[in-house]
């Protein structure tokens, strides 16, 4: 991975992370563990924080039903995406995850003004 110098720029002061992969490589899913372990847990950030994307080419079966990931990564916010078929979904859920970001960051802001409070 020739990037990887450049990963603790992209890491400095996120507050969120968006791993999509394509699931009928096998070598995405093998992947998807190291992403999880740098990205997200070595952050560290909380699993909330996180989101997979499933994205599944135009013409592919798409088989959402089966694909089953191993711990920790069956406990993330996991959502398929087609976008010839469900870009409608796909929208929606990405909504859904940004405003559990937003409301991640305000409550550790309230924590933050609570301490310096007290």
């Amino acid at each position: 991975s020739r990037f990887e110098s450049c990963w603790p720029a992209l890491m400095k002061d996120s507050h969120g992370v968006v791993i999509i992969f394509n699931p009928e490589l096998p070598s995405h899913l093998k992947e998807l563990e190291m992403w999880y372990s740098c990205f997200v847990q070595q952050q560290p950030l909380l699993d909330a924080q996180c989101l997979l994307v499933a994205h599944h080419k135009p013409g592919t079966a798409g088989d959402t039903e089966n694909l089953s990931l191993a711990s920790p990564l069956n406990k993330l916010r996991l959502i398929h995406s087609n976008l010839e078929e469900d870009p409608e979904d796909v929208r929606i859920e990405f909504m859904k995850y940004f405003r559990s970001i937003i409301s991640i960051m305000n409550e550790s802001r309230e924590r933050e003004e609570m301490s310096i409070i007290s």
